[in-house]
C-alpha cells in the first residue's frame, strides 16, 4: 500500500529531533568501513552539515516521490555520486536554516514551497562530516534550476520504492585500499550509494516501524 503523507508525518511526530530511536537496526552510521583510528579522528574532528531530504507532494492523490540530485564529477567530496540538497553549515547557522539554504543555492528550490516535519538521526560520514537531515514535504509544481557548479542532474524517485527494504543491497567493492561494504539502491540505470544510501535506509526502517 502507498505511504501516504499523514502517514509518513506520523512516523516523525514521536521522534525527538535528531535523536536515536529505540528501534531494531538503527545505529549510528559510516558509510564506509574505515580503521578505529582513523573512525575516531572522523567522529571528534567532523564538519557539522545538513542536507534536505524533499518529497514531492502531488496536489492530487498521486504517489509521493522523493527528490535526488547528482552531483557533478568535479567536486572535491562525492564527487558524481547521488546526493540530496545539502552541504555544510555556516558559523552559528542551525540544520533547518542550512538545509533549506543549501537546497536554495543548488537547486533553486523555493524556501516557502518546503513543509519541514521531521529530523533524522545524525549520520557521520567516511569524509569527515556529521549530517543532519532533515524531511519536508515539497509544494508542486515548483519550479528547480540546479547549479552547474554543483549539480548535474536532479530528478525523482517514488518513495514507496525506496521504502521497501527488498531494494536496498549489500554490496562490497575495493576502495582506498581495502575491500569495504556499503549499502546500494539501483534505480532506472541510476545507482545510490554511500551516505545517500544510509540515511535512506534509516527512513526505510523509521518509516517502516511505525507503519
Amino acid at each position: 500500500m502507498a505511504i501516504t503523507p499523514e502517514a509518513l508525518r506520523a512516523a516523525f511526530a514521536g521522534l525527538t529531533p535528531g535523536v536515536e530511536p529505540d528501534l531494531p537496526g538503527i545505529t549510528e552510521i559510516v558509510d564506509e568501513p574505515v580503521p578505529p583510528e582513523i573512525r575516531e579522528r572522523l567522529l571528534t574532528g567532523r564538519r557539522p552539515a545538513a542536507v534536505l531530504i524533499p518529497i514531492l507532494q502531488p496536489a492530487t492523490n498521486a504517489p509521493l516521490r522523493l527528490l535526488l540530485t547528482q552531483r557533478t564529477a568535479h567536486l572535491r567530496d562525492h564527487a558524481g555520486q547521488i546526493s540530496f540538497p545539502g552541504g555544510g553549515l555556516n558559523p552559528g547557522e542551525g540544520a533547518m536554516a542550512g538545509a533549506l539554504r543549501e537546497a536554495h543555492e543548488e537547486i533553486g528550490l523555493d524556501p516557502t514551497k518546503v513543509d519541514l516535519f521531521g529530523q533524522m538521526p545524525q549520520y557521520h560520514t567516511g569524509t569527515g562530516f556529521s549530517v543532519s537531515p532533515m524531511i519536508g514535504f515539497v509544494k508542486t509544481p515548483c519550479d528547480l534550476v540546479p547549479d552547474p557548479g554543483e549539480v548535474a542532474d536532479i530528478f525523482d524517485v517514488p518513495l514507496d520504492f525506496i521504502l521497501d527494504p527488498r531494494n536496498m543491497r549489500q554490496e562490497t567493492r575495493f576502495y582506498r585500499g581495502a575491500w569495504r561494504s556499503f549499502l546500494a539502491v539501483p534505480w532506472s540505470g541510476r545507482y545510490i550509494w554511500g551516505a545517500t544510501a544510509g540515511m535512506l535506509a534509516q527512513l526505510s526502517r523509521i518509516v517502516n516501524a511505525a507503519n
